[in-house]
């Protein structure tokens, strides 16, 4: 159970980092907005990894599906200490929970590059600090998974 959980940790890694370097353009924003080149990059990211892409979107949803049930049964099974299973989940959950609860939704949004250049400024870097709290937590996840395993 290790490797798969954190197979898909470090698949979900992979995809943050993916997004990260779009992101990181609004750290180069100014104290209202993000400039115009910046939000046409981010949005044309965010509509094609978010709504043009089906069904290849759908693999980010299994993947974190998957790794949460494999915690579960990790958890079950009693092959580790309660505490790494406690730990892996609410790492998962942090992390899966966050970018379903608020990251998607902002992201399909700022896709979608209807709003005012000031609301896709706030909301390009609430993507961005979401994401840094899931890299984080995917990163642990992995790392105890990993370490564990031996």
């Amino acid at each position: 159970m290790n490797a798969f959980i954190a197979s898909g940790a470090g698949f979900l890694v992979a995809v943050l980092w993916l997004d990260l370097m779009f992101d990181v353009q609004v750290q180069r924003r100014g104290p209202d907005r993000a400039s115009n080149e910046v939000l046409a990059s981010i949005s044309a990211y965010y509509r094609r990894v978010t709504t043009e892409a089906w069904p290849m979107n759908w693999l980010i949803s299994s993947v974190m599906a998957l790794t949460l049930a494999a915690i579960l049964v990790q958890m079950v099974q009693g092959a580790h200490a309660v505490w790494v299973g406690v730990v892996s989940l609410l790492l998962a959950v942090l992390a899966i929970g966050l970018a379903l609860g608020r990251t998607v939704r902002n992201a399909v949004r700022l896709g979608q590059a209807v709003d005012l250049p000031q609301v896709q400024t706030h909301l390009a870097v609430q993507i961005y600090h979401d994401h840094i709290i899931c890299l984080a937590a995917m990163l642990g996840l992995a790392g105890l998974q990993l370490a564990t395993s031996l």
